[in-house]
């Protein structure tokens, strides 16, 4: 079910249950998500959210599970050198809708919403429809409706997703979305919303550093398909797609929520989910339902991919069958380590195919799937 991005939580706020203090180091602290603003409905099963970190110092990282269960050995993003960064997460709901955030340091953390799943009831409940990651825009490239220029600091631009070479139906009323900023400078964040409404409140991704980010989105359709962007700074962005949600139908799934688990790590001995690194422009493939669970049907894969590039790494890609698309998932250009969500399509033999520029170490956590 989209909503409108919306925010539920700022530690920076004054004290109370959706605002300050800031997380303490290594305490875990409890979020009532059906208690804010937003207007989640209590059979919600799980959140679309896009958290985002403003650390007081160095934060080795933070996790987000559901409430109630024991905090799981994964993680959600990481801020090695204390900058702002966001990422997004698919978290399923917890003890009383509820969901738990621990952070390695003490930082202060936003939760925004833009969606979430309940069980298949009624006409107004979406499925998901995954697609071969596709790019929808780049204005690095000629200037068009989906290309350049550049987005100009604080002005809005609009880009009519169906109209683009992805082949997205116009039953799509939501979007699995892969935004990427390649900003000139320092960029203090940037939205995306449904064209036709208000700027939300929320953000989607930061480059205070004035480095390439890319942060997942889910993004509902707005007047006309189309989604609207803005930037606080100029910037160039890429609109990449992996998915949309429509009406149930022939090739539609759901959506299955899983504890959040660990696959695969390749920092460990090696093996299928271990090591070695990921070489240097080399495709390496990994056997998703082999691990934490998953079935062997699941059509596709709620994953948080993480890399640890000794050096710059330019790009990381993720896909399922196929050749490899000309798409990214994230970058670490600096070489710092990111991290970021991806509803990854999975092959035949229930698998996902990572390509990376340059070698790096992989980390791939998973906190759902989807099926038939």
């Amino acid at each position: 079910m989209p909503v409108t991005p919306c925010r539920i939580a700022d530690t920076r706020n004054p004290t109370g249950g959706l605002g300050g203090p800031s997380l303490a180091s290594t305490i875990a602290r409890d979020f009532d998500v059906l208690a804010g603003p937003c207007g989640i409905p209590a059979n919600a099963a799980a959140y679309s959210l896009n958290l985002t970190v403003v650390p007081l110092g160095p934060l080795g990282f933070l996790s987000v599970w559901p409430t109630g269960q024991a905090q799981p050995g994964v993680s959600t993003l990481n801020s090695g050198d204390g900058r702002i960064k966001a990422n997004a997460a698919i978290v399923p709901a917890g003890l009383n809708g509820g969901i738990t955030l621990f952070a390695s340091n003490a930082t202060h953390a936003i939760v925004d919403i833009n969606g979430y799943f309940v069980p298949v009831s009624g006409n107004n409940a979406l499925a998901f429809y995954p697609l071969t990651p596709c790019r929808i825009a780049d204005t690095r490239g000629a200037a068009g409706t989906f290309g350049g220029p550049s987005l100009a600091a604080v002005t809005q631009r609009s880009f009519p997703v169906l109209s683009s070479a992805c082949g997205i139906p116009a039953t799509a009323q939501a979007y699995a979305l892969n935004m990427t900023v390649v900003p000139p400078g320092p960029l203090g964040f940037l939205s995306v919303w449904p064209a036709g409404q208000p700027q939300p409140g929320s953000s989607t991704l930061n480059a205070p550093t004035g480095t390439v980010v890319a942060n997942a989105a889910i993004v509902p359709a707005g007047t006309g398909g189309a989604i609207t962007v803005i930037a606080t700074d100029a910037t160039h962005v890429i609109i990449d797609i992996n998915g949309y949600f429509a009406p149930p139908g022939a090739g539609g799934m759901q959506f299955y929520t899983a504890t959040p688990c660990r696959i695969l790590d390749t920092r460990n001995p090696n093996g299928p989910l271990g090591g070695p690194s990921l070489a240097a422009a080399t495709p390496r493939s990994f056997v998703v339902t082999s691990s934490c669970n998953i079935p062997a049907g699941a059509g596709a894969f709620s994953l948080n991919a993480t890399v640890v590039p000794p050096t710059p790494l330019g790009f990381l890609s993720l896909w399922g069958a196929g050749s490899q698309p000309t798409v990214s998932t994230l970058n670490a250009s600096d070489a710092s380590i990111v991290a970021n969500a991806a509803l990854v399509p999975a092959s035949g033999s229930g698998s996902v195919t990572a390509f990376a520029s340059h070698a790096t170490h992989l980390i791939l956590d998973i906190n759902g799937y989807f099926a038939q």
